[in-house]
C-alpha cells in the first residue's frame, strides 16, 4: 500500500487544545491530498475543541499515560484504547510531537493496532516502529514553528495544502448572547474593550498579578475596558486581577461555555494573553494576540495573525529536566530577557490597534544556538 491508497487515517496529537490546533493545516493537507477520513487520537483536554474542526471527521478521546493529564490512565484501559484502534482497521497513522517528546510510545499503539503504515519524526532508529521514519533534527540544527514542523512532516509522503491557516468554525449566531454577556458583566460594549487572559495550565508560564495589574490600569487610562477571561476554575485568578487593576476591569472567568468563548474570541478587537490555547484559538479565528511568553518551547508563537511576542525567563526551579529543553535552555536562552514592562505592553496594543497595524510576521527558523526568537 503506499499513501495514495491510504483513506482512513489516524492522527495521533494526545496533548492539549493550543497543540491539536496548530497541527491542524497538517490534516488538512492529508485530507486534501488524499481525500482521506480522519479521525484523531487526542486528550480529554483538548476534546472540547474537535467539534469546531472540519477537518477531523471522528476523535478518539483517550489520556495516555506518558502524556502529562489530570488522571492516569490504567493498563487495562490502555488495552482497550489499542483494540479500539484496532477495530476501526486504519490505512496509517500519522504522529505529530513537539521536539521534546519522544514518539515511540504513540508508534507502539498504533503498531499494536495492526496499521500497516506509521509516520512520525523520531530522534532514534525507530526500526519496525515506523513505516516511514522522518529523522528529527529539531532542535539541534534548526526549530520550526510548530505549524511548519507538522506541515513538513506529512510533505515527507506527498501531502500538501494552499491553505496553511489555522481555522476554528465560528457559530456567529451566539454574538447576541456574548455581547449580553458581556454587558451584564458591567462591560460597556460601544466603549472600546480588549481581552486580557492571565490564565496557565502550567505556572512556569504565569506573569504574576502584580505585572499585570500596573499594565492593566494603564491601558483603562488609555480607554480601554479589559475583560478577564479564563475557566470557571480561574475565577479566583480574574478576580483577584479586577481588584488589582480596578474600574472597568471585569472578571469574566467562567461565564462563557467554550463555542461562546470562541466567538468572543473571534469578536475582540484584541487578545493580550500569557502562552496558552487562547492564543491558538485567537490565531484560527484571526484575532491579533499579544502573548507574554514564557521562554518554554519557542515553537507556539501566534501563526498567521498580526502578533507582538513579548518574552520572559523561566524561574530556574521551574524549569524542565528533559534534556531536550535544557538543551534550548543552554543555547537559546542562555541570556535569558527581563520581564515585560508596562511600557512594553501599552506600545505593543498601541501598535496592533493603529489603522494600520502589524502585519502578521512570518516564522523565521531558529538556527540552534540562535539567541533571537521570532514570531510568526
Amino acid at each position: 500500500m503506499n499513501w495514495q491508497d491510504c483513506k482512513n487515517i489516524l492522527c495521533i496529537r494526545p496533548d492539549n487544545m493550543g497543540d491539536v490546533l496548530m497541527t491542524v493545516p497538517a490534516i488538512r493537507a492529508l485530507k486534501e491530498t488524499f481525500g482521506a477520513r480522519i479521525t484523531l487520537l487526542t486528550s480529554s483536554m483538548a476534546k472540547g475543541v474537535v467539534k469546531y474542526l472540519p477537518e477531523i471527521d471522528e476523535a478518539i478521546i483517550f489520556d495516555l499515560p506518558w502524556v502529562k493529564a489530570a488522571e492516569t490512565a490504567d493498563r487495562d484501559s490502555l488495552n482497550d484504547v489499542v483494540s479500539t484502534i484496532k477495530q476501526k482497521k486504519f490505512d496509517a497513522a500519522v504522529i505529530f510531537t513537539v521536539y521534546s517528546q519522544n514518539p515511540l510510545p504513540n508508534a507502539m499503539l498504533a503498531y499494536l493496532a495492526g496499521i500497516p503504515k506509521i509516520l512520525a519524526y523520531c530522534r532514534e532508529n525507530p526500526y519496525h516502529l515506523l513505516t516511514d521514519w522522518v529523522p528529527d533534527k529539531e532542535p539541534y540544527d534548526v526549530i520550526k514553528h510548530q505549524v511548519r514542523r507538522d506541515l513538513d512532516l506529512v510533505a515527507a509522503i506527498g501531502a500538501k495544502t494552499q491553505n496553511e491557516a489555522l481555522h476554528l468554525n465560528v457559530d456567529e449566531n451566539l454574538w447576541p448572547q456574548v455581547k449580553k454577556k458581556l454587558q451584564t458583566a458591567g462591560v460597556d460594549t460601544v466603549k472600546p474593550w480588549l481581552l486580557l487572559h492571565a490564565g496557565v495550565s502550567e505556572k512556569k508560564r504565569e506573569y504574576l498579578i502584580k505585572h499585570w495589574a500596573p499594565a492593566g490600569k494603564k491601558l483603562i487610562e488609555k480607554g480601554y475596558q479589559l475583560v478577564l477571561t479564563g475557566s470557571a476554575a480561574e475565577r479566583g485568578v480574574t478576580d483577584k486581577l479586577e481588584k488589582a487593576i480596578g474600574l472597568d476591569s471585569f472578571s469574566a472567568s467562567g461565564l462563557f461555555s467554550l463555542d461562546e468563548f470562541i466567538c468572543l474570541i473571534k469578536h475582540a478587537p484584541l487578545l493580550l494573553s500569557v502562552n496558552t490555547g487562547t492564543v491558538h484559538i485567537a490565531a484560527a479565528v484571526g484575532t491579533p494576540v499579544i502573548v507574554l511568553y514564557a521562554q518554554t518551547n519557542p515553537q507556539h508563537t501566534p501563526w498567521g495573525v498580526p502578533n507582538k511576542v513579548l518574552t520572559f525567563p523561566v524561574p530556574a526551579y521551574l524549569r524542565s529536566s528533559n534534556e531536550v529543553i535544557k538543551y534550548v535552555n543552554k543555547t537559546l536562552y542562555s541570556k535569558p530577557t527581563g520581564l515585560p514592562t508596562v511600557i512594553d505592553i501599552v506600545n505593543a496594543v498601541d501598535e496592533l490597534l493603529s489603522p494600520s497595524g502589524l502585519p502578521a510576521q512570518p516564522f523565521r527558523e531558529i538556527p540552534s544556538g540562535n539567541q533571537a526568537i521570532a514570531a510568526s
